[in-house]
């Protein structure tokens, strides 16, 4: 219905949507491994954040997304907590950085039949592009906001909303969470989406627009809005950005569609030369929805888009029927069998030999983005250095010693066997825990306890914080810690520190921690911080 631009990227976005509609101590469902931008907004609007886990991919140390009965299952407690009306917003990522895409309708609406005006902020920084595709479409935000406000006003779900009424009026949650919800036809589609258009489609950098699909937007939304967007933007904006903002739209309105199916047949180009090439098979292998989608959110049974033996898969079906799917035009690439982690193959291989630069990694993989601007003639290269790159392996140890062959035996066996487990989200102190019954933290006041240093202390990780666990203390975070790679943040101010997260820690690999000094250690309350601050929640609580 509406479309805002911004000049300061979508992180600037997201913070201007959070605190045009979140109020202190309204309750927001947040995608744990979201952007950090959303977590700083959390921050500013001084909400009581539940944080939702997404599933796990231990093998190749990265996160999926938040499934759908983890989603219902939280709105399901709150609401018999009778905590349902503070309830405000759901935010997820879509498509995350790895190329997960949610069933957005479906999210929608079972999240509806629940709470009936709730507000969706969908984080589609990486999915501006999707629009102008048929397949991809069906999974924005926009598109299905629309869908959903069509379908809510026909004599046909009517019918259903209240067959379905009727049939589960006496029902347990447990069979609420199993089943399929129909929302009320007076729902409120209330729908906002993020994108980074600098990132997808065409514009200078920090070019990003935001999308609203809000039936409240006029009544409720407009003044604070403003506000927000305001509060956020320079008055001294980059006319620049906003004009190739303007072109970026219009080119994509005029040949969008030819872009975004010559940037899928680049995708699936790539995907199908790496995955058939002997060589390049000995050391690499390109992850399929089958490796990074678990069985029981892929309802049509799909494990690859691409098979060497039957061709390409029809993948409508599976854009129509499963819970997530894979996008294509992202190619997530295993490379620990060549004994190099993901960081050192990106520097030192890719960029500093190749002058090829690529955005993410994890502990064992890399990822390659297609998008508008993809050639043949790079894909072509891309494919020509891997092998280059799987030729020098065959040769390095064809000539290698049997210590140099154990040597590299042994560094494959640490990137692909021994991998750390994904710590879920633990919990927020007593502290910051508006409500223990729902768990939901407040971030925002042990964010700025931490700006009086008396209140904080550092722990190194491998003596005083492995100590003080071990004698059970609680520790709790004073910071955001986020290790790059993944990108979001593994702690959050007033978190427990668990063991896992500890062990987590300890075993990255990686040189770029944000909020973490490799001198000191781990910012942390002291004990006494904590008490303090437990005593003046007393007189709050009473209140």
């Amino acid at each position: 219905k509406q479309t805002f631009f911004a000049t300061n990227g979508t992180s600037t976005c997201n913070k201007i949507v959070v605190q045009a509609l979140v109020r202190p101590g309204d309750i927001v469902l947040v995608d744990r491994d979201c952007h950090k931008s959303h977590h700083y907004g959390m921050v500013l609007s001084g909400a009581q954040v539940v944080y939702l886990d997404s599933y796990p991919l231990s093998e190749y140390s990265m996160y999926g997304a938040a499934p759908l009965k983890e989603i219902k299952h939280q709105l399901l407690a709150l609401k018999a907590a009778g905590k349902l009306d503070r309830v405000r917003m759901l935010l997820l990522t879509n498509c995350t950085f790895d190329g997960i895409v949610y069933n957005v309708e479906r999210v929608m609406e079972e999240c509806l039949a629940i709470k009936p005006d709730l507000i969706f902020l969908w984080d589609e920084a990486w999915f501006a592009f999707a629009r102008f595709g048929p397949t991809y479409r069906q999974r924005t935000a926009m598109n299905a906001a629309g869908e959903l406000r069509s379908r809510l006003r026909s004599d046909a779900h009517q019918k259903a909303y209240e067959a379905q009424q009727e049939a589960l009026k006496d029902a347990d949650a447990a069979t609420l969470l199993n089943t399929r919800l129909i929302p009320s036809p007076r729902a409120r589609v209330r729908v906002y989406a993020t994108q980074s258009t600098h990132k997808t489609l065409t514009s200078l950098r920090q070019g990003s627009m935001i999308h609203v699909n809000d039936q409240d937007f006029k009544g409720e939304v407009e003044q604070s809005f403003h506000e927000a967007y305001m509060t956020h933007t320079s008055t001294s904006p980059n006319y620049q950005i906003i004009a190739s903002l303007d072109v970026g739209r219009r080119q994509v309105e005029l040949e969008g569609f030819e872009f975004v199916q010559r940037q899928v047949e680049a995708a699936m180009s790539m995907r199908r030369a790496i995955a058939t090439h002997p060589l390049l098979q000995k050391y690499f292998k390109v992850l399929t929805a089958g490796d990074m989608i678990p069985e029981e959110h892929r309802e049509s049974g799909v494990t690859s888009y691409y098979d060497s033996e039957q061709g390409w898969t029809d993948i409508w079906e599976c854009w129509e029927r499963d819970e997530f799917v894979l996008d294509a035009t992202r190619v997530t690439l295993a490379v620990g069998g060549t004994g190099w982690d993901g960081d050192t193959f990106k520097t030192d291989i890719l960029m500093d030999k190749y002058g090829i630069q690529i955005n993410k990694t994890s502990r064992n993989t890399v990822l390659f983005m297609t998008n508008i601007g993809t050639t043949r003639s790079s894909v072509a290269y891309l494919i020509e250095v891997l092998v280059e790159i799987a030729k020098g392996l065959d040769d390095l140890l064809d000539d290698a010693s049997r210590m140099e062959r154990l040597s590299f035996d042994r560094r494959v066996k640490n990137l692909v066997k021994d991998l750390p487990p994904l710590p879920d989200f633990s919990r927020f102190h007593e502290a910051f825990c508006a409500d223990k019954d729902i768990g939901a933290g407040d971030i925002r006041t042990a964010f700025f306890l931490a700006y009086d240093e008396k209140n904080c202390d550092y722990l190194d990780l491998t003596r005083s914080l492995k100590s003080a666990l071990e004698k059970g203390e609680t520790v709790v975070s004073a910071s955001f810690i986020i290790p790059y790679p993944p990108g979001f943040p593994i702690l959050v101010p007033g978190q427990v520190v668990s063991r896992e997260i500890l062990a987590f820690m300890l075993a990255l690999d990686v040189n770029e921690i944000h909020g973490y000094r490799s001198d000191l250690g781990l910012r942390v309350f002291t004990p006494e911080a904590l008490a303090a601050r437990l005593q003046r929640k007393l007189p709050e609580a009473a209140e």
